[in-house]
């Protein structure tokens, strides 16, 4: 896998830099800027783009208008995006699920994106097969948003607060893109437990049962969308 690193601070980024060559990746370029960041993008095209939210020369959202403009441009291009701080904000815009209109909210751009805290890196293995997952077409959404939005609709949604504590665990799992078997090991429970309580979930909800991994994930967090403040 090609992987192109944009982080402005240079020990994290050599950190990353030798992580994922120990994992068998190829670095084709490390920048610490927006433009670089671009440029690097459009000359080398990565399978996969990992960049830090805020980076020169704002510090402010670079990462994330960056990571729009990469796949708009070549929509075959993984985007890992990292951040120092929860914004749920931030994971809806990836992802592409914005917060309901009239029409209750759309998807834009299913697959090949992740939103990650930095504090995730430290557990190397995770961090590694969460990049494998989305350089592979899939979602990774860090478990704090998740939890932040699933404990906002709890409380603000009456379908979401009657759900059980097993229904919402389930729930909070699905939109972090796990698998039925990866949720039933998680939770020590049976894959075929995990169908009946995401199909019970999905009727709760009045969403669709979704036989395609990123649809489900999507459906599922434009519903927490609803409930949860920016």
């Amino acid at each position: 896998m090609r992987v192109l690193i944009a982080e402005d601070e240079v020990l994290l980024r050599r950190g990353l830099e030798l992580m994922l060559l120990e994992a068998g990746m190829e670095i084709v370029g490390s920048v610490g800027d927006l433009d670089a960041l671009l440029a690097t993008a459009e000359a080398a095209r990565p399978d996969l783009v990992i960049t830090d939210i805020r980076m020169p020369p704002r510090f402010a959202d670079e990462g994330l208008v960056a990571a729009a403009a990469i796949r708009a441009a070549r929509p075959q291009t993984a985007v890992m995006v990292l951040s120092q701080h929860v914004q749920r904000r931030y994971a809806m815009e990836l992802l592409g699920v914005e917060d309901p209109g009239p029409d209750g909210g759309v998807s834009r751009m299913p697959g090949r994106v992740g939103y990650l805290l930095k504090q995730r890196i430290a557990d190397v293995d995770a961090f590694v097969g969460d990049l494998r997952e989305v350089a592979a077409g899939g979602t990774a959404i860090d478990p704090e948003v998740i939890d932040i939005m699933v404990a906002r609709a709890a409380r603000s949604d009456t379908a979401v607060a009657r759900l059980t504590e097993r229904q919402l665990e389930v729930l909070a799992l699905v939109a972090q893109g796990r698998s039925n078997s990866a949720i039933a090991s998680s939770l020590f429970i049976t894959e075929k437990a995990v169908v009946q309580h995401i199909s019970r979930i999905y009727d709760a909800l009045g969403l669709p049962l979704a036989s395609d991994a990123h649809r489900r994930v999507l459906a599922v967090l434009r519903y927490l969308s609803r409930g949860a403040e920016s």
